[in-house]
């Protein structure tokens, strides 16, 4: 990524980052601070983006704003801009039980390396983010990920940070790793920048929780205002699966922000409570949107609230209704227009999901490890339910339509009540998916009654269509909604085998109580006796 252009002289608060004249282009940039005010929003900044394992190294003679900076970033990362947070100089390390935890260790009074391993330096790296003052007194036990920020004072008020990795994670050696930490810190210095040009002012950046993906939010807010940004850089392809496409090809996972601005134009001009985007880089997959609210679905508990179901469903219905184009034309930052064209949910995109469910959970639980045939009959058996759905009625589905992606919008009239979100998979396919990913929401407990409620709902407000054939409906919806379990079970072991994220496991005993509950359907019968082969009965804890 390139580094951002941050020029504004006389602003208070303001950043500069600049390429330096000699090394900094080849280990790291520069980042002017006119002032306090801006050594704080560079921390808060850099605090945006830490994960547990980063090591920041402040150096800097007195006086230079290491404990300033140091004291942002842990104030940021602990939510409270008024936490005491003194220097470490006597006490060597403060902890914070902060999200991640920080470490805020001071190294000028250490003697040796002994009493620095005793500080229990190592452990403090394993569990969460850590911050070294003075860290040249301990450059041999430091990891080569760290990043060293150097702050030199350069004027009355004003001081310039270089930033740079020394070891393996030098820039020059990761050009292509967007994770490493001294990309991240590019990159949330070029949010900031983004941020500043679309909506200058005293603009705060918060935490929002993230989905299961690559992408990241923030809530940007303004006096009372409040929007959404949308972090989702152009993903690089991962390796080739089948017919040396990767899966994200296969699957048409959205790899850039352009299909999510394309939803999103197409749901609004359809009077649906999509986010307004108020601003966009595409090159950079940068957006800023509208923030619909916060209210969700479910109870602060996480259970389901009915109504509020019940309504969700009315919503698909009147979705599934329209006719949707294929093709729509979406535009960048500069006006310039291009196609963007649905793609079609067939055979290959729900055969190489379903084949998640034998690549991680299979392996994961099944009472003896899966033969070539036992996985050859899986596939034989997903080939035919799929081409069950080859007559299926086609509409604009949603693909991850759950509470997670639903805001309740009380004081809306329907349907804006319904705020839609996280929709950039979107593709034509049939239109029982999304009811399905509702009325078996992967987070939250849908019982079977409200269930069945939701599914009486749906087929009440399609009553009136003469084309809508209930059995055919019925027969789509335990056909896809068996496919969306068994996909989701495979892609959570995944994400905690392959991506280290164990929470979503304690979601695989509700999924696969929805993937059962479909079994039931005549059609799903050979699946359900493959199943019980492999994994035992249905009452077998996972």
């Amino acid at each position: 990524m390139p580094v951002p252009d941050l020029v504004r002289k006389g602003q208070t608060g303001c950043l500069t980052v600049t390429p330096d004249s000699e090394k900094v282009e080849r280990d790291g940039f520069l980042v002017l601070l006119e002032d306090e005010a801006a050594t704080v929003q560079f921390g808060e900044d850099i605090a945006m983006i830490l994960r547990p394992g980063d090591v920041l190294c402040l150096q800097g003679e007195l006086g230079t704003g290491k404990t300033t900076l140091a004291r942002a970033i842990i104030r940021k990362l602990a939510g409270d801009s008024e936490l005491e947070v003194p220097s470490p100089t006597y006490t060597l390390c403060q902890t914070y039980d902060s999200f991640p935890a920080v470490s805020h260790f001071d190294f000028y009074r250490v003697g040796d390396m002994d009493e620095i391993r005793e500080l229990g330096l190592d452990e403090s790296i394993e569990n969460g983010v850590v911050i070294i003052e003075w860290p040249d007194r301990a450059t041999e036990l430091l990891p080569d990920s760290a990043v060293w920020i150097s702050l030199n004072i350069g004027g009355e008020s004003s001081r310039k940070a270089l930033i740079a990795a020394h070891g393996t994670e030098s820039l020059r050696n990761q050009q292509d790793n967007t994770g490493s930490l001294l990309n991240r810190l590019r990159r949330s210095l070029a949010i900031r920048e983004f941020i500043e040009k679309e909506w200058s002012g005293d603009t705060k950046r918060s935490f929002l929780t993230g989905d299961a993906s690559t992408r990241r939010y923030e809530v940007i807010s303004r006096n009372r205002e409040r929007r959404i940004l949308m972090d989702a850089p152009k993903q690089a392809d991962g390796p080739p699966v089948h017919e040396g496409l990767p899966y994200s090809q296969i699957a048409y996972l959205a790899e850039d922000v352009v299909p999510f601005i394309g939803v999103a134009e197409t749901l609004r001009h359809a009077g649906l409570a999509a986010p307004k985007i108020h601003a966009r880089r595409n090159d950079l997959g940068l957006l800023l949107i509208e923030h619909l609210g916060q209210e969700k679905i479910v109870s602060d508990e996480g259970e389901a609230i009915e109504s509020r179901y019940l309504e969700s469903a009315r919503l698909i219905a009147a979705l599934h209704k329209r006719q949707w184009p294929e093709t729509i034309s979406i535009s960048d930052e500069n006006g310039n227009r291009t196609e963007y064209r649905f793609n079609r949910y067939g055979r290959r995109a729900l055969g190489i999901e379903a084949s998640l469910f034998v690549d991680w959970y299979i392996p994961e639980f099944s009472q003896s490890p899966p033969s070539k045939d036992h996985i050859a009959e899986f596939h034989t058996i997903w080939d035919r339910l799929i081409s069950l759905l080859d007559d299926s009625t086609l509409t604009l589905v949603l693909r991850d339509y759950h509470s997670p992606n639903i805001i309740w919008r009380e004081e809306e009239p329907f349907p804006r009540n319904i705020g839609l979100i996280d929709f950039q998979d979107a593709v034509i396919g049939p239109q029982a998916y999304d009811l399905a990913s509702l009325a078996q929401d992967a987070r939250v407990d849908i019982s079977p009654t409200l269930e069945a409620r939701i599914m009486n709902v749906y087929l009440e407000m399609r009553s009136g269509d003469p084309e809508f054939d209930v059995t055919q409906f019925q027969r789509d919806y335990a056909i896809l909604g068996a496919h969306r379990a068994t996909k989701i079970l495979g892609i959570f072991v995944r994400l905690n085998r392959r991506d280290g994220k164990p929470d979503y496991l304690k979601h695989l005993p509700r999924i696969r109580d929805y993937l059962y509950r479909n079994l039931a359907h005549p059609e799903l019968s050979g699946y359900r006796e493959w199943l019980d082969s492999m994994v035992g009965s249905k009452d077998k804890p996972v």
